[in-house]
Order: structure tokens, then sequence, then C-alpha cells
């Protein structure tokens, strides 16, 4: 059994609603359509029947011995002109001088006289000879005594004729708002049901129901930017990795804190790191026609991964270049003895031994944490590889005091990467003591003076990808430390572990 659509259900309900209202206000607009009929024709009798009652000719009459044969002309001109169904004059005990119907003069009238007979003019709704009418009963007065009755009405079926007259309007009024309204409710179901897809209530509220499950079940941050750059929808997943109040949607992105990742939201198709508090989210955007769909990802654990994995791979190319300077000045020890030098060939590989082990012994006798240790030969090797120097201050002396390695990697390795692309000789110092740790990276480049470099995409190159210092700020932060820049010095501070004091 195919079931009706929500368009469908809506389109049926609102006909009925149109239906129901129309019809019920145009009974109730004939309702009170009769209600002022009847009372306009108890006013009209009223003034009918106090115009006679007052006539100079009608007291003459009464005088008469035959009233009648004046009163009764003169009552018929009276009710053709104002266009009342009778008016009958009376005695005061009821009995007609005048009537519409010949036969009924000298008849009793059918009606109440007690109020007149008291004075008082008033109107009432009475069955007579004419049939039901609305009728007026007023006195005629003469020397502060009543001296006849008057009665003027108008039938109740000549008020109906009147109502039949206005129904045909009425039809026709009720006819167009029926079709106004269902040509209405016509198009606002072809527009529900195009926005609905022709879909039944169920039907949509299994598709709320999915939507509002996978929402809030996907791991990754799911947000919805209009095109003015309101937040119109995220789930838990966002909330929580971009840090934002219970209230964000409805609100601009530049509101909720998230000013830097704006652009990179709004930007064409494309992935892009950001580095939000302590975290480094991978922001994807892409248009569509409600606006910029951004999905967010966590890649806090893997950069610092990919940051490992890059020092693990520069200590390869340490190695390699080592590798490959070594067997330069292998083969040159060995053409030496083969030219029967052997003397030179003894001092210059001693030398080559003593330099390889010297700086070996600085560092590792400076720097009892092994990956830092690791990291300060393989970042030598490359430094001298690509023309400059290295160096492990004097006063250097660092213990493994427990801090996390990844961390460490994070700030000396992208200092110093920074330092061997800036200038030619680097100095490094490393230290612990009242002050906390200290890590200190100099070189004789030009220094730096922007302070965005420790922003996501600074960058000396120009080309708006830079992450190296981003990434140094970020993990200093996460350590509690400071970080200071004077010139080309960076001095990095960080507090000692709790456990180590």
């Amino acid at each position: 059994m195919r079931r009706w659509s929500l368009a469908g259900q809506m389109l049926i309900l609102q006909l009925l609603v149109v239906a129901v209202t129309v019809t019920g206000g145009a009974v109730l607009a004939l309702v009170q359509a009769h209600e002022l009929l009847t009372d306009e024709a108890g006013s009209t009798a009223t003034a009918v029947a106090v115009s006679v009652a007052v006539s100079p000719d009608v007291l003459a009459a009464l005088d008469d011995a035959e009233p009648t044969l004046r009163l009764q002309p003169y009552a018929e001109r009276v009710r053709k002109a104002t266009g009342v169904d009778f008016i009958t004059i009376m005695k005061p005990d009821g009995t007609r001088y005048t009537h519409p119907t010949v036969t009924e003069i000298g008849r009793p009238f059918l009606g109440h006289t007690g109020r007149a007979l008291a004075g008082e003019t008033f109107t009432e709704t009475y069955t007579g000879t004419l049939g039901t009418s609305k009728r007026a009963v007023t006195p005629v007065m003469s020397g502060g005594r009543v001296r006849a009755l008057v009665s003027a009405g108008i039938t109740i079926d000549r008020i109906s004729a009147r109502l039949r007259d206005q129904l045909a309007w009425a039809g026709l009024v009720v006819a167009l708002a029926l079709g106004l309204g269902a040509a209405g409710t016509w198009l606002v179901t072809v527009r529900l049901r195009r926005q609905t897809h022709g879909l039944g209530p169920v039907e949509l509220g299994r598709i709320h129901d999915h939507h509002d499950a996978v929402l809030h079940a996907v791991r990754e941050g799911l947000l919805l930017v209009g095109v003015d750059g309101t937040l119109t929808l995220c789930n838990d997943a966002a909330r929580q990795l971009l840090g934002l109040p219970a209230d964000a949607e409805g609100r601009h992105v530049g509101e909720l804190g998230l000013a830097p990742l704006e652009d990179g939201m709004l930007a064409a198709d494309e992935e892009r790191v950001h580095l939000v508090g302590d975290r480094v989210l991978a922001v994807n955007s892409a248009a569509s026609r409600l606006g910029t769909v951004v999905t967010v990802r966590d890649h806090t654990e893997l950069q610092a991964l990919s940051g490992q994995l890059d020092a693990e791979r520069g200590f390869a190319d340490s190695l390699r270049s080592a590798a490959h300077e070594a067997a330069n000045r292998l083969h040159t020890v060995i053409t030496l003895v083969e030219l029967g030098r052997t003397e030179q060939a003894v001092a210059l590989g001693t030398a080559e031994l003593r330099a390889a082990q010297e700086l070996t012994d600085r560092v590792v006798g400076s720097v009892r944490e092994p990956v830092l240790a690791a990291l300060l030969l393989g970042k030598s090797a490359e430094a001298a590889e690509r023309g400059g120097e290295l160096v492990i201050s004097q006063d250097s002396e660092l213990d493994d005091l427990g801090l996390d390695p990844r961390e460490l990697v994070t700030i000396v390795g992208n200092l110093i990467d920074n330092a061997i692309d800036a200038a030619g000789r680097i100095e490094v110092h490393l230290s612990a003591g009242a002050e906390g740790i200290v890590i200190r990276v100099a070189d004789d480049g030009p220094g730096l003076t922007d302070p965005a470099a420790f922003a996501k995409g600074w960058t000396t190159k120009g080309d708006g990808h830079g992450l190296g210092l981003a990434l140094v700020g970020q993990a200093v932060r996460r350590l509690g430390g400071a970080i200071e820049v004077s010139g080309s010095v960076f001095t990095v501070r960080l507090p000692i572990p709790e456990r180590v004091r």
C-alpha cells in the first residue's frame, strides 16, 4: 500500500481547513446578515408606526363616525410608500380600523398591546394573519390619553427573500475564496513536495534519526558554514576539537574564536593543517549549495609521529652524509698509501677519527637524553653537508629529566632546521637549573622580527605553508613553557617535571 507523502497529507489537511474556514465564515456572515435585516425591519416598522401615530390626519379621522373610511386609504398609501407589509390602526381594545386585507377590518388585532396601552413603543416578532412578522406597536396619544394604537410590520418571509437574494453573491464569494485557497494550498504543496522529495512523515522521521545518529556518532568534526560565514551546523566531535560553546550554531565563525580557521574553512576544496590550542587539526573544505562543508580531523598524534619519523629520516640522511664523507676520506687515505705517503695517510685518518670522536664525546657527554643526543649528531652532519657548522656550547649539560622525547625532537629539531636554512654557524645550548630547562639555538643569520612567526603558515620562503615554528610554539605550550626571540637567538624555557625535583 502506497503511503501518502507529507506534501499530499498537507494538501488534504489544508484544503479541509480552508473549506471549513470559508464555509464557517459564510454561515456566520449569513446569520449576521439575517439578524441585521431583522433589526433593520424592526427599525423601519417602528419609524413608520410612530410617523402614522403622530399624523394629524389620523387624529382627525378618529373623531369621525366611521374612521375606517379615511384611515384605510391613508394607511395603504403610507404602506406602499414605505415598503412595509402592513399598517394596522386599531382601537385601544384591538379592533382594527385598517388592514391590507379588507376582510380583516373590524376583527381583533393579533399581537400584544399591553405596553403600547401604557404609552410605550415596542417591537416584537409575532405570527398574525399575514404570517410571522417583525412588527412595531405604538400608541396614538391625544390629551394625555391613548386614543388608538398603530402597528406596522414586515413579514419574515420578505426578510428571508432579501436574504436569499444575497445568497447568490455569498455563494460566489465562497467559491472564489475556496478556489483561491485551493490554488494557494496547491502551490505551497508543490513547493513542499519539491523540498521533501515526495517523502512521507515516516520516511522524513527516519531520515532525521539517521542524520542525527550519523552526525553525532562520527569521530570526525563536521561543520556547515553558510555563505555569510555563519555556522549553521556542527556535530559533537567538532565541538570537542574546536572547543565550541553550546550556542555555537547560528553565530559567525569569527565570533567563536575560529578566526584563524575562517579563511581555511571558506577556501577552495583542499585540505590544510591548522593549529588550534594544543591540537594539530586537518581541515578539509568543500563547497556546496548550502555553503561550505568542513571536516576536521585530529592529527595531533599523527603529526607527532610524523615529526618523529622526520627525525628518524634526518638520522638516516645524516648517516648517509657521514658515510659519503667517510668514503671520500677513506679513498683519500688509500690513495695516499698507494702513493707511498703513509705518514700523511695516517695523519689524515687520525685527524678525521679524532674530530668525529670529539663531536660524539661532546654531544653524549653534555646531553644524556639519547633521542636528543642522536638528533644533535644527525643535525650536525646535516649542517656540515650543507656547508654550515653546528656546535654545542661549552656550558651545555642536560640529563634525562623524563620529558617527552617527541616534544624535545619537535622543539630542538625545528629550531635547528630553521637556523640551518638561515645561517652558516649554529650554536646550541642545553641546560637545567633553577630557572628550569633552557634550550637556546643561536645562529649568525639576519634574525627574526616578525611576531607572526609562530603562527601557522609563516615562512621565510613565502609559500604560505610554514609549520615548523608553529609546532615549536604548540609543543612549548603543551609542556607549560615559554619561548623568547631576540634577533637570531631562540630561547625556550621549560619547567622541570615534578617527579624529578
